[in-house]
């Protein structure tokens, strides 16, 4: 098992809409290949395998986090260890279902 947790992240509750009321930033976890074949508009795209050098970078945002990906799986894990670094991030799944919030 990778340092990432098994599948682990998910939304505690708090819900899509309303992080993106507060101004969340969306961050997508997919290769670089399955975000140009589409993606929430507006959205970061970081590799899962990178997240650990990018901590920092992420906290800078000063914003809370919605992670994405295709299924959900790797926005978990990237989840789960970035909420271990005290980031405000919940498992937004599938990049489509924050899409359909974002104009």
């Amino acid at each position: 098992m990778s340092f990432f947790g098994l599948f682990g992240g998910g939304t505690s509750g708090a819900s899509i809409e309303e992080y993106l009321k507060d101004g969340a930033v969306v961050i997508d976890v997919r290769t670089i290949d399955e975000f140009k074949s589409g993606h929430v508009t507006g959205s970061k795209n970081m590799v899962l395998n990178s997240i650990p050098a990018k901590v920092e970078e992420i906290k800078a945002l000063n914003k809370k986090v919605i992670a994405v990906c295709r299924s959900g799986a790797r926005s978990g894990q990237a989840t789960s260890f970035l909420k271990q670094q005290g980031v405000d991030i919940i498992n937004g799944g599938p990049w489509q279902n924050v899409a359909k919030f974002v104009k």
